[in-house]
């Protein structure tokens, strides 16, 4: 736990809010001070759904703390049962509240007596985890509650499908695209011949997670949230379970594949190379693009790549295995699974950044001046100060990455997505020039502060006026390129002769 003003996961009571608010009709009440409610707004925003989010603030203010939370809390839970008549109210503090010490599990075994609802406590250290791993603990708990209710209830459903089927596990409200991503998941698994049996929490009811194990498989398509049910699940109903994520030609193929292996036996062997052959040759645009003219020009360009473990990872391995393109640093906040990212891109980019510092990471770009950044919405700031394109592809991310329209990221559609990406990010940067050129207007400020270093330097009106005449699409590079050499040389003022001494010192 620490004091920022930007993180880049959110403390840990978001991922379980984001959870209770997935499923259908269960209830969140909140435990907190003023301040830590903003949860609400938040998902009204960016999901820009008609219906109220399905979470209600229990305020701990002065009065509160001069008699206990127990009274407050315990009222709160039982009129909210009576108004809304959820299937589960989900109880959970804030890092704030926490703090307090209170025994919230008794005020649950309180409430519970009167309430018709099931009333559950959050299960997650605060002070320990961050909101997506939050987010994976508090589903695995709701899992497990209620497929150990159905069991004493004798309700449970140990009896596979008869045709191949699968659960979805991990798409839920506030992630990068997820409602996209389901539909391209269940699309393909359709042409496969594979029933969806349930996919939680988004959308689903927790009276149906008892029929989770009736299904033949789960697919995992996120690391950061449903691995742990998708463990729990193989080790109490050995259900195998996949986390090769679609995204990008080759691991939707690896995808594919390993569903073919689970699914296929002896008696009904089922070969679906002919499916990845058709979809990779003809119906998807990506694999053909990548050895177009158009995207060989971006061959051995350098790009970063920084996110969630899971979109970093592959993303890397899509712009070095399939379109050619240097990684020269892939990096991820999600410092928890730091083991497997470094397994899985190490061999595709140049070094390897595991932080969830933002400074750290605007150094780092600062440093390597890439062509082009793929990253988080943060790594869309730090490019348009240091004027480098920026292609977002993970979360956090801002209200444009919750389109509308129909833009997955995984599957083959979504491999299309990816490359008009790719390619719009690096291509971008033509367009100051072209205005240049044709006598357009290219009213861009000249940017003069470093992140990376302390602002010890100053521009004179005649070198700025140099700066200002250098296309766009380099000047960013060149300005560092010559703030770089005055520091080494100690020059505190930069002139046009500094401009022409740093660029021969660049070219001897």
């Amino acid at each position: 736990m620490k004091l920022a003003y930007w993180m880049y996961a959110g403390p840990a009571h978001i991922g379980t809010l984001r959870v209770a608010s997935s499923f259908q009709n269960v209830h969140a009440i909140m435990h907190a001070p003023l301040g830590d409610d903003y949860f609400n707004v938040m998902r009204s925003m960016l999901e820009r759904e008609r219906d109220f989010t399905p979470v209600t603030a229990s305020i701990v203010d002065r009065h509160v703390l001069a008699r206990g939370s127990q009274e407050k809390v315990v009222e709160n839970i039982i009129r909210k049962d009576k108004e809304e008549r959820p299937d589960l109210i989900l109880l959970t503090p804030t890092c704030t509240s926490s703090i307090l010490q209170e025994d919230l599990q008794n005020f649950v075994n309180r409430a519970a007596i009167e309430a018709e609802s099931d009333v559950i406590l959050a299960d997650v250290n605060h002070y320990r985890v961050n909101e997506l791993q939050a987010a994976d603990r508090t589903l695995e708990q709701v899992v497990k509650y209620y497929l150990q209710k159905a069991n004493k209830q004798g309700t449970l459903d140990l009896k596979k499908s008869n045709h191949p089927s699968a659960n979805i596990i991990g798409i839920f409200t506030l992630g990068f695209h997820n409602q996209h991503d389901c539909r391209e998941i269940r699309r393909f698994l359709q042409d496969l011949g594979i029933e969806i049996n349930e996919i939680i929490p988004e959308g689903c009811s927790v009276n149906n997670l008892k029929n989770l194990p009736r299904a033949w498989f789960n697919l995992v398509p996120y690391r950061e949230v449903g691995l742990m049910t998708a463990k729990y699940l193989e080790k109490e109903f050995q259900m195998p379970y996949i986390t090769n994520t679609p995204m990008g030609i080759v691991d939707t193929a690896t995808c594919i594949r390993a569903i073919q292996n689970l699914v296929s036996t002896p008696e009904n062997p089922i070969n679906f190379e002919p499916y990845i052959d058709k979809q990779t040759r003809f119906v998807s645009q990506a694999a053909w693009f990548s050895r177009s003219i158009d995207c060989q020009n971006l061959t051995g360009k350098k790009a970063i790549v920084f996110g969630d473990g899971t979109h970093a990872a592959y993303m890397t391995k899509i712009l070095a295995r399939e379109m050619g393109i240097r990684v020269a640093c892939a990096g991820t906040y999600c410092k928890h699974d730091a083991h497997w990212f470094k397994e899985e891109v190490q061999e595709y980019c140049d070094e390897i950044l595991i932080t969830d510092n933002h400074t750290e990471v605007g150094d780092m770009i600062a440093r390597i001046e890439p062509a082009a950044i793929f990253g988080t919405q943060m790594e869309r700031h730090i490019g348009k100060r240091l004027d480098i394109p920026c292609g977002v592809i993970s979360a956090p991310v801002h209200i444009q990455n919750f389109p509308l329209g129909y833009r997955p990221f995984l599957g083959y559609e979504g491999a299309n997505q990816i490359a008009d990406l790719v390619y719009n990010s690096f291509t971008l940067g033509m367009e100051d020039h072209l205005l240049e050129i044709f006598g357009g207007h290219d009213t861009k400020e000249v940017i003069t502060k470093s992140l990376s270093t302390d602002s010890d330097l100053t521009w004179n009106q005649e070198g700025l006026n140099e700066l200002n005449k250098i296309p766009g699409f380099v000047r960013g590079k060149i300005k560092r390129n010559t703030e770089k050499f005055a520091r080494e040389n100690s020059i505190t003022e930069i002139t046009v002769e500094v401009m022409y001494a740093a660029k021969e010192a660049i070219n001897s």
